[in-house]
């Protein structure tokens, strides 16, 4: 796209590879250099912690701050009663309102590392959409916010569509969803003055919607702005790992795994990765993508610091990487590794070291654990594991013990 920005945000976003789509380039460009203005991201409570999926979006709202707007992070306290269908194949369980409650309270940790809240006039903002849509009458909802939507064009919608072509129900109640997400940005330009949507751009779709809600009920000029949908150069989806999600909430992943996640990251995502999860300058990312061979590393090393600094604080970034230096060039035990506590009961006479391999989460299944050992995969204290049989009894558990999966996936096992 040839678009020359005006406004630090935009040019920004454009620099770095945020930018999938927007409604109005021109529009929102020029709204942005006129004043302050306030932008949102709506995240359904569905999870007691945000995941590394979320961290795009959430630096699109810290960049939206330092430029001098005003991010709102709407929490779907309302909207999660529903679910979102968007590209799922199946409809999402429904949870009850203390469950969305203590999962809005464990995401709300997450979004204060990132960004200011208070009372200047870009200070962030936390919402709860429930406050408007809990006490909706449905059918005055549906004689002034219903008549707007036209149920051919939600039918064409690539989210709605790609469900009905694999001929998978859809509820009438997942149908609403993106009715009342459209909703919301008309509540949030009524009551805070908000000018735009922000979000993944599996939410074009819904974010279009509200553009248009907002402009037929009062006539508001609004935008919307969506970020790429990021695949890892191996084509995974981001945020996926081996052991599951990569939870930002430290309580449900240690600061070191997180760390060793981004340390992980291929060669060829590493430069794209920097422009997009760190704050480092531009050139600087790209001195640091362009390296090859083994400089590669002292790169990843840079990024694993950096986005762990910023969720977790510069101490516990190098307390990782002192860590990782310990366990990967001297072979030491380190302190932060995942931790497997096993007690007297549990362990009894002995335990097969394929299950404690299963247990540690170094494997899924004992299937996986045995397939690892029998292809070199697996060590014992950095010594080849050839034996699946083995077992670990308390006096072999007298110190912790370090299991190894490949080079980089560690764990400590000791008696509790």
């Amino acid at each position: 796209m040839t678009y020359h920005p005006k406004s630090d945000f935009i040019a920004t976003m454009m620099e770095r590879g945020f930018l999938a789509d927007c409604t109005d380039y021109q529009g929102l460009d020029d709204a942005l250099i006129s004043g302050v203005q306030t932008a949102y991201i709506g995240y359904d409570a569905t999870a007691q912690s945000l995941h590394v999926g979320h961290l795009l979006n959430i630096m699109m709202l810290r960049w939206l701050q330092k430029t001098g707007h005003r991010p709102i992070t709407l929490m779907g306290g309302g909207t999660t009663k529903v679910g979102d269908p968007s590209f799922r194949s199946d409809e999402r369980p429904l949870l009850g309102p203390e469950q969305i409650d203590a999962n809005i309270a464990g995401m709300k940790q997450v979004f204060a590392k990132y960004l200011s809240y208070g009372d200047a006039p870009s200070d962030a903002m936390m919402l709860n959409n429930a406050e408007w849509l809990d006490g909706l009458n449905y059918l005055e909802f549906l004689r002034d916010i219903g008549r707007h939507f036209s149920v051919n064009r939600m039918l064409s919608f690539e989210s709605v569509k790609s469900r009905l072509d694999r001929e998978q129900s859809l509820s009438f109640l997942e149908f609403n969803y993106m009715i009342l997400q459209a909703y919301d940005f008309l509540e949030l330009n009524r009551r805070y003055d908000c000018v735009l949507q922000m979000g993944g751009s599996d939410q074009w779709g819904n974010i279009v919607n509200g553009v248009d809600l907002t402009r037929r009920v009062i006539d508001h000029e609004v935008y919307g702005l969506t970020t790429p949908l990021l695949t890892t150069s191996d084509g995974r989806k981001m945020g996926k790992s081996q052991g599951g999600a990569i939870w930002l909430n430290g309580d449900m992943l240690s600061p070191y795994e997180f760390w060793q996640f981004w340390r992980n990251t291929t060669d060829a995502d590493v430069g794209r990765f920097l422009k997009l999860y760190t704050e480092l300058p531009l050139d600087e990312c790209e001195r640091l993508g362009a390296l090859a061979g083994s400089e590669v590393n002292a790169a990843k090393i840079i990024l694993a610091n950096e986005v762990t600094a910023l969720l977790h604080g510069p101490e516990a970034a190098a307390t990782a990487e002192a860590t990782a230096r310990e366990v990967f060039e001297k072979g030491g035990v380190g302190d932060d590794l995942p931790t497997l506590t096993l007690s007297p009961e549990e362990l009894g006479d002995g335990m097969s070291i394929v299950q404690i391999i299963v247990k540690s989460g170094l494997a899924k299944s004992g299937k996986e654990a045995k397939r690892l050992i029998a292809e070199h995969g697996a060590r014992l204290d950095d010594q080849p594991l050839t034996d699946a049989g083995l077992m670990i009894d308390a006096g072999a558990l007298a110190s912790p013990i370090k299991l190894s999966a490949g080079k980089k996936r560690h764990a400590l096992v000791q008696l509790g």
